[in-house]
């Protein structure tokens, strides 16, 4: 019988764990977390934050759905030592645990840059269900909020937070917000919707100090600006979480390498999700964890499943609006481009040797699918590029 150890249960693991038990029955399958919970929804967070979804409903495993696929699953438990030469491996309270075939899924963690004063107390990022407790602990004595970083994680913590009643500034070192999702006139559009919320922004900012004798009192910015400031939100991205890339003496990069077959560099070892990187690429979004899990569980349990990379797509809502984007959004505006805005939506596809080779949309995002499937299929678009966003 073969033994399968997954270290990390988000949406990597937990996808591999179900394709193992597809092509296995029999196997051993123990899945090991340094999380409290089963698998939840981090992008569920922020509402967790606003008080509009509670622990239960953040969950997208029920410890039942554990027990029918016979996989063990041990919560507050971390790998501290490795082994492959033997395999097996030694947990924080000194359990050891032998595996046949072992993967690591234990994604990204948030990236906190080195500004002064930001090992402060009433600083946090975003990124687990732990950190959503303590903000919300923090936030119930205070008023004033800034958010360094205009991605989206921090804007929907900051929209929580705003729900709370707090007043919030958002700090972005980018002249504009989602600089990965959105180009000049579609974060324009972005910024006057949050205006009217009540968000306040300095764009092209960037933070010199978090100020504070014990509490903090303030931000202060390159330039001389003094923000005032309870509580202090950092987004600025994440970056894969490579404690175990050492520990098993794994080739790695920005993220763990991995080959088309979810394999790293030590044989019976492969990776997925966010801690990995693919010919040089580390992907971070959540469609690419999904496929990656699912072709690491396949050849894990002896099938055969390649992964040729996943297109850069997110579909999501920032601040309650949908946003979706893909590929190049041409934010230089060096390629051709097809724009339909009106007082609802802001739509853009962006064209190349007559294929599309990036999309956005904003506020509304019907046809979005079959925008990324011309992306993917290279379809020629030069007769109808004028007609896309309009039917």
């Amino acid at each position: 019988m073969t033994k399968y150890l997954i270290i990390g249960n988000g949406v990597a693991g937990t996808t591999a764990a179900e394709h193992i038990r597809k092509q296995d029955k029999q196997g051993a399958i123990t899945m090991v977390t340094d999380e409290a919970l089963p698998f939840y929804n981090r992008m569920k967070l922020s509402d967790y934050v606003a008080g509009e979804v509670q622990d239960q409903k953040l969950l997208m495993k029920q410890e039942e759905w554990y027990k029918g696929q016979k996989i063990e699953l041990k919560l507050k438990t971390s790998v501290q030592k490795g082994n492959p030469a033997e395999k097996s491996v030694v947990t924080a309270d000194n359990q050891k645990i032998a595996y046949d075939r072992l993967l690591i899924a234990t994604g990204s963690r948030s990236f906190i840059p080195p500004i002064k004063g930001s090992d402060k107390k009433g600083v946090f990022a975003l990124r687990s269900i732990q950190d959503a407790r303590d903000i919300i602990a923090w936030a119930k004595g205070i008023r004033e909020v800034v958010l360094i970083g205009g991605g989206l994680l921090g804007l929907e913590a900051g929209n929580a937070l705003r729900k709370l009643g707090k007043k919030v500034m958002v700090v972005e070192f980018f002249p504009r917000l989602l600089p990965r999702q959105l180009d000049v006139d579609g974060a324009k559009r972005l910024e006057a919707i949050m205006g009217e919320m009540g968000f306040s922004f300095r764009l092209g900012a960037k933070t010199q100090e978090i100020v504070g004798n014990g509490k903090i009192k303030s931000v202060l910015l390159e330039g001389g600006e003094t923000l005032p400031a309870e509580m202090v939100i950092v987004s600025a991205g994440v970056r894969p979480n490579l404690d175990l890339a050492k520990v098993f003496n794994l080739d790695h990069d920005k993220g763990i390498k991995v080959d088309e077959r979810m394999q790293t560099s030590q044989e019976g070892i492969f990776a997925a999700g966010d801690v990995t990187e693919f010919k040089g690429m580390p992907y971070g979004i959540w469609t690419a964890a999904v496929e990656q899990g699912q072709n690491a569980g396949i050849n894990m349990a002896g099938g055969e499943a390649l992964y040729k990379g996943t297109v850069m797509a997110n579909t999501l809502k920032v601040v309650g609006i949908d946003l979706a984007s893909a590929g190049n959004i041409d934010a230089e505006h060096k390629l051709e481009s097809k724009v339909v805005s009106d007082d609802r939506a802001y739509k853009k596809i962006v064209i190349e040797n007559n294929q599309i080779v990036g999309c956005i949309m904003l506020g509304e995002t019907t046809g979005f699918n079959k925008v990324t499937k011309m992306m993917a299929d290279k379809k020629d678009v030069s007769q109808v590029k004028d007609k896309i966003l309009t039917n």
